[in-house]
């Protein structure tokens, strides 16, 4: 994963502590995730198959 070891996550984790604060920390990770997961599912739709769906429908 980009050649970060345990050492360097763990300095990352605790900037983000210090930037962000322990009360938004979930909430921003839980954003993360779900932009994450929105982008992966763009990749994998196909375009051409939505426009069919909304034509049949």
């Amino acid at each position: 994963m980009l050649g970060l070891g345990a050492p360097e996550l763990i300095i990352v984790l605790l900037i983000l502590l210090l930037l962000f604060g322990a009360s938004r920390l979930p909430k921003l990770s839980k954003s993360l995730g779900e932009s994450a997961r929105e982008l992966r599912k763009g990749f994998t739709d196909d375009p051409h198959k939505k426009e069919e769906e909304k034509k049949e429908a």
